[in-house]
């Protein structure tokens, strides 16, 4: 279930989107101030952003280019500021589309399902459970927004795993995996070693995720 944040400070307006998104299938969260969707920002993770350019507390241009810093999650202006100049301040500023008030809802609509076809269409480089995601292209791992700093051995191992979520996997399962045609040997007591530091990296950057200890079997990552 796609997850979107609606930055909107008309109650009204806001109500009714909400409203439209549940039926839709979406999730969604609403902040009504610049303050607010900073939280949310920084507590959840999500796959579009609706944001108004005039709010209560500040300037939707430039919380575009905050939430532009940390992340590329797709975000559509909606604003009664129609003129080229505004517009093209918003796209050049991070935004990916620009809906103007007042607007049919099926063109918003039809506008949200594009930006949502463009993430799926990515998504085969980008592995994802709870709150970590690894950037298969970039050859990285995040807990939220912290990045994890793997070894590149750690990194194909949580891959794997992650591949595999919920799922038990052997020792000599991961082993096979991790010795590859590269003549990097990894022993059983090595993988142990291995283990306890994604462990450590995931706790310390607080990942929503757990590789739990299979006794006699393996270990299952856990979302």
């Amino acid at each position: 279930m796609p997850t979107i944040l609606l930055i909107e400070d008309d109650d009204a307006l806001a109500a009714g989107l909400l409203f439209t998104f549940e039926e839709e299938g979406f999730s969604t969260l609403h902040a009504p101030t610049a303050a607010r969707a900073r939280e949310l920002f920084a507590q959840e993770q999500f796959d579009l952003i609706i944001l108004d350019v005039t709010l209560p507390d500040g300037n939707g241009y430039a919380l575009c280019r905050e939430f532009r810093e940390t992340s590329r999650v797709p975000i559509i202006f909606l604003t009664a500021c129609d003129d080229e100049v505004n517009i093209v301040m918003g796209l050049d500023g991070g935004g990916d589309d620009y809906v103007t008030k007042p607007f049919r809802l099926k063109i918003l609509m039809s506008r949200i399902k594009a930006q949502l076809r463009r993430i799926q269409a990515s998504e085969s480089t980008l592995l994802r459970a709870g709150n970590v995601t690894v950037h298969l292209e970039q050859s990285k791992a995040y807990a939220g927004k912290t990045e994890l700093y793997l070894t590149a051995t750690e990194l194909r191992l949580f891959t794997f795993l992650l591949r595999h979520s919920g799922q038990t996997l052997t020792r000599t399962q991961i082993l096979d995996h991790l010795w590859d045609n590269r003549g990097e040997y990894i022993d059983d007591n090595t993988l142990s070693v291995h283990i306890r530091h994604l462990r450590e990296k995931l706790e310390y950057a607080g990942g929503s995720v757990f590789i739990v200890t299979v006794r006699g079997i393996g270990y299952r990552l856990e979302a």
